[in-house]
Order: C-alpha cells, then structure tokens, then sequence
C-alpha cells in the first residue's frame, strides 16, 4: 500500500471515531507555546485569502513559516518563493501535519476543505487559525469544534470583522439602548456579475500541477472544469454555499456579537438564479428571514445589482463600493431612536426625528430635532489585529476573540439559509440539538456524503 493510500486509510479512521465522539487524548507531541519561543506556522491553501492572512503572520514577532502546503504546484512555489528558503513546501497538508516543529496550521483552501484540516490538526496537536466558514455544512462544524475542545487546542476563525473596534463600539450603543428598541436588523450583500457570471467552460484535462482528485477531497468525483477551480468554487454546491457562506458568514458573526445572541429560531427562504447565464449553481438573487429572540433579521444577496441599500453619508468611503450612490454590503439595526449602518469600514447613526418634527437638508445636525445624537466611526481592515490575537491566545492558552463555536454559529445561518431555500418552506431551529423540528427531510442537509475516505460524520 502506497503511503498516501495508507494515510488517507488513517484519516478516515481517526475522523470517524471522532464523529462518533471517541477522540483519544492529545497525542504525546502537544505542546504549549512559551512566551519567548517561536511560533511555527504550516501553511495550507495558499490562494489569494492565504496569502493575505500569512502577510500579516509574518509581522507578528516570534512567528515563523515553515511549511507551505496547495493541490496546485504554482500555488505551492509561489508561497514557498515569498516565504522563502525556511519554508518546504508540500502537495499534502497531511505532511504539514506529521510535522513535530510545526506549531500552528493555517487552514485556507476551498470551503470544503476546511473542517478536514483542522479536525486532523487538533488532533495532531496544533493550534489552528481557519478561514470561515468554519466548515461545509453544520455536522463538520460540529465536529471541528469537539476537536478543538477535546484536544484542548486554539482554532480561530477568520470572521476578522469581530476584532474591529466599531463593531464593540456599536454593541455598546444597542446593548447601553441608545438606539431604542431595535426589532428589525438587515443584511445584505450585493454584486453585478450580469449577464455572463462566471461564464463557462467545456470539461477538460486538469493543468500541469494540479492534483484534481485531491482538490476534490470529500466532495464528489467530476471532471476537472476551470470554473469550478481557483475563485469559481463558490458558485458549486458541492465547494461552498455561495454569497451566504462567503460575504454573509462575517456579517452574520458580528450580528451575533452586537445582538448578543447566538441563533435563530426559525428561516425561511426564496430566491432562485433567475439571470445569469454561466456553468454556477448557487442562487443569483436570494432572501432570507430570520426569526430570532425577540428580532427579525433580513438577509438579501444578489449577483444582479451592486447598487445595495441604506443611506449614505457624504464624504464617507464604503466598503466595495464602486460609485457614488452603492452601498452593495452591510448591516441595519433599525432602532426606534435611529438606525445605526454598519460596514467593515465603520458605521453611522441616522437619528429618528421627534415626535411630530420635521427636519430639512439645512437642519439635519440640529440636535433638538431628534432622539439621539448622530455618531460615526471609522475602523481599517482588523485582519492583522486578528492574527494577532490568535497569537497571544496561543501563548496565554485562553480562548480567541473569534473562537471555533462563534464561528460556528456564525456559518450555521448561512447554512441555514440555504437549506431554506433548497426545501422552499420554513423551518424551525432547534439550535441546542443542532437540528430541525418534526423535519428529517431538512436534517438530511445539515450534512453531506463525503468521498471516502474523508467521511468525517455520519
């Protein structure tokens, strides 16, 4: 038997009887990272979201990359170039793993290879820094969080948004009741990939240096095809869940942190690809409406219109915008004092007028014409804050800013809304349970049937 054969055997192995909840204890090589010790980094995936990420590892001091790990052989040089001559570079981020001087494993390929990595990296005693969402579907994520707290290990997800001073800032104000009653929150994530999408492409031989089948790892055997690789997986079923899972996930986890809450309770969904014509699958356009305590939250993304919604304060930049009037990504607290628009790049409070005033263009920062105050502020890109909290928490042992379960519960709402959509009726959380109510139809999605021998749960 082969060694990649036998190790793949092991995998499944060791993967299932942790779905089962046998996980054996931290192998004998786990270990804590001192304070003055350097921290060693294997790199897996290294596409454009893992070079970003390792670009700010490589400014936090005492951290080294050592091993550089992607399917495709370009991919793979190109890191082991940029880091340098410390770093090996590997086909199988199962070599990163056996490893004894690797510390901690960046986790960054497709969505569906997420949970894999960083189930076998807790149980081979690494910390873990995983981009979201956390997994494929729900009973991976699951799984990825018994692993981390099992093996006792760090995993980060990269919902960076949560280490973004104005998103705390905004808890504050929700939380503290400035705002008032908040009852109604809003999501969205616009873009305009009309008419040709992601276009299309006849099936064809993989490229020079590419491992097709172990791109494909646990999702079904298909014949290469250039859009379902590099930056295209998104718009494929068997990859990723789409806008919901890439652009939502991070809008959804700081939701959760402003609200204070964990779940919802209940989704439904519509939408459909009504207008693309290309070789994707996800929906071009799609709504779905959140039951949660004591709010109701709407999610809306679309492949169709950039233009987004909210007003817009002059002078200000938005996130992803292109012209003067988009506002294609962002979230709504809809208070009865005002409503409060948020982006990566800050957030504004557009106050309610009194009761029975009035206020022109002139008098909109005229204080005595409205319940609240206005506020905005400014935040830039929080991804080196992030990576550098998950470093400190490796040394100090204590949970990350972005832990395992709050990413999670944040990728549960994206998977939630798109096993709405996919069963066209509404559907109840039992978010303790992590399953449905009366719907065994709906549970059946909450998972998937993994190519062996990556079948991680049941």
């Amino acid at each position: 038997m082969k060694r990649r054969e036998f190790l793949g055997k092991c995998a499944h192995t060791t993967l299932a009887a942790s779905a089962a909840g046998a996980l054996q204890p931290a192998p004998a090589g786990a270990k804590t990272v001192g304070a003055n010790e350097t921290v060693r980094v294997g790199w897996i995936g290294c596409g454009g979201r893992g070079f970003h990420v390792a670009g700010a590892m490589r400014q936090v001091p005492g951290v080294e990359i050592v091993a550089v790990c992607d399917v495709y052989e370009p991919h793979a040089e190109k890191a082991r170039h940029w880091v340098g001559p410390s770093a090996t570079a590997y086909g199988d981020f199962r070599r990163v793993l056996d490893r004894r001087d690797v510390d901690v494993v960046l986790v960054a390929p497709p969505d569906h290879w997420h949970a894999i990595p960083t189930i076998l990296a807790c149980q081979a005693g690494k910390d873990v820094y995983v981009e979201k969402p956390l997994a494929h579907n729900v009973a991976e994520g699951r799984a990825t969080v018994e692993a981390a707290r099992q093996y006792d290990r760090v995993v980060e997800t990269g919902t960076q948004q949560r280490s973004a001073a104005h998103f705390h800032r905004a808890r504050e104000i929700i939380q503290g009741g400035e705002l008032g009653e908040v009852r109604f929150v809003r999501i969205w994530n616009y873009s305009n990939l009309y008419p040709e999408g992601i276009g299309r492409a006849d099936d064809s031989d993989p490229p020079p240096g590419l491992d097709w089948d172990f791109y494909l790892g646990p999702a079904p055997e298909r014949p290469f095809n250039v859009k379902r690789f590099l930056w295209g997986f998104r718009y494929f079923w068997d990859y990723a869940g789409g806008v919901p899972t890439d652009w939502g996930t991070h809008r959804f986890d700081v939701m959760h942190l402003i609200m204070d809450v964990t779940a919802p309770t209940a989704v439904s969904a519509s939408g459909g690809r009504f207008a693309l014509d290309d070789a994707g699958e996800v929906p071009d356009v799609l709504q779905a409406t959140f039951e949660y305590p004591g709010f109701v939250l709407s999610y809306e993304c679309t492949l169709l219109s950039a233009f987004g919604t909210g007003g817009r304060t002059p002078g200000r930049q938005y996130y992803r915008s292109n012209g003067p009037d988009d506002r294609p990504n962002g979230i709504a607290f809809y208070g009865s004092n005002g409503t409060l628009l948020a982006d990566r790049w800050g957030f504004e409070i557009m106050p309610e007028l009194q009761p029975g005033r009035k206020a022109s263009e002139q008098e909109r920062y005229l204080p005595e014409l409205f319940r609240m105050k206005r506020e905005e502020e400014s935040t830039p890109d929080s991804t080196a804050l992030h990576v550098a909290n998950f470093f400190d928490c490796i040394r100090s042992r204590r949970r990350p800013v972005a832990d395992v379960e709050l990413g999670h519960q944040a990728s549960n709402v994206a998977h939630l809304a798109n096993i709405a959509y996919k069963t066209g009726r509404k559907l109840r959380w039992n978010a303790q349970a992590e399953r449905f109510v009366d719907d065994p139809q709906a549970d059946r999605l909450l998972t998937r049937q993994a190519r062996e021998p990556w079948q991680i749960v049941g």
